[in-house]
């Protein structure tokens, strides 16, 4: 049986970036909209502001790892799994989905075919895992949308816990190591994205400025200065700080708290 697909790609929507199976899918302009949100509509095409979905085709080679919930349609000889391996297993992912604010399960899709991703405003970042070493890559809570089955799910801690909480920040974050593919959803595009590769050196964000960084940096929340004196003068307080031979990526901004970049499908 032949699947025939028309009018996936036309001048409203275009595939703006690929890695490996991976694509993503921009609607560069909505025209289903409801005349009262039109205008908004308009002006936020103008600002780039779209939504975007991800294509994976399968070729039976590997699967596909998603966020609960994120399919919105199929076709081929695909089927999808729950990728538990036993009541160990599930245990086990029920604890990362705990510390790392994941669904505890995310089902597996394996076969021949292609898979389309439910639609989001926010911008989808097509990453090799393999080229962060072999440590792999950690990444902010709920920046996970998809992978390949190839690639591992681990946890990965902060160096001083006590120091985190201080912070307000996370104690654990998801970690992806091995060989594969794996889009993120971020909430400013790759394009804006400041990358600052470390070798034995210290790299200093007064916030969570990182969207993902090598895990074999060690990381920490601390003061700015030594003494509590000098962080009251300098005004900045506490500090995230990543230290010895890896990468981060940094936004230039802080995430923002629109209601278009809350993530339904997590």
């Amino acid at each position: 049986m032949t699947v025939k697909v028309s009018n996936f790609e036309n001048e409203d929507r275009k595939i703006i970036s690929r890695l490996g199976n991976f694509s993503v899918l921009e609607h560069l302009r909505d025209m289903s909209v409801a005349p009262g949100n039109a205008m908004d509509h308009y002006y936020m095409a103008k600002m780039g502001v779209c939504r975007r979905q991800l294509v994976v085709d399968l070729d039976g080679s590997s699967s596909l790892v998603t966020q609960a919930g994120a399919m919105q349609w199929m076709f081929g000889d695909v089927n999808a799994t729950t990728g538990l391996k036993g009541v160990g297993d599930l245990f086990g992912k029920m604890v990362k989905g705990a510390v790392t604010k994941e669904s505890a399960i995310k089902p597996e899709y394996i076969g021949k075919g292609r898979i389309v991703l439910e639609p989001t405003y926010k911008y989808i970042l097509l990453q090799d895992v393999g080229e962060w070493g072999k440590a792999g890559m950690s990444i902010e809570d709920g920046m996970f949308l998809a992978c390949e089955g190839s690639v591992e799910h681990k946890i990965a801690a902060r160096t001083n816990l006590s120091s985190a909480v201080a912070g307000n920040e996370g104690l654990f974050n998801l970690s992806l190591r091995g060989r594969g593919i794996a889009a993120l959803e971020s909430n400013v595009p790759a394009s804006e994205l400041i990358t600052v590769d470390l070798e034995n050196d210290v790299l200093k964000l007064d916030g969570s400025f990182a969207v993902c960084w090598s895990t074999s940096l060690q990381f920490t929340v601390e003061r700015s200065s030594k003494s509590l004196l000098g962080s009251a003068v300098n005004g900045e307080g506490l500090v995230n700080v990543f230290r010895g031979t890896g990468r981060v990526l940094i936004s230039p901004s802080a995430p923002s708290t629109s209601s278009l970049f809350r993530t339904t499908h997590n």
